[in-house]
């Protein structure tokens, strides 16, 4: 993982309202992600990973 990187696609022709996109090589495989928030949740990320957490120890 020493020389893996994450950089911002700037060649997405995505307007600038749309989700961010990362994009990721690994060997010769490119992974393009793109990352996006509801504005509706009412749920913050602390919870989330919080309840992601609890939710992973159950299945143990």
């Amino acid at each position: 993982m020493s020389n893996e990187k994450i950089i911002e696609d700037t060649t997405t022709n995505a307007p600038a309202k749309d989700a961010p996109a990362l994009v990721k090589k690994i060997g010769r495989t490119t992974y393009i992600v793109r990352v996006h928030f509801s504005k509706t949740s009412k749920e913050t990320m602390s919870d989330k990973i919080k309840r992601m957490l609890k939710n992973e120890i159950q299945q143990m």
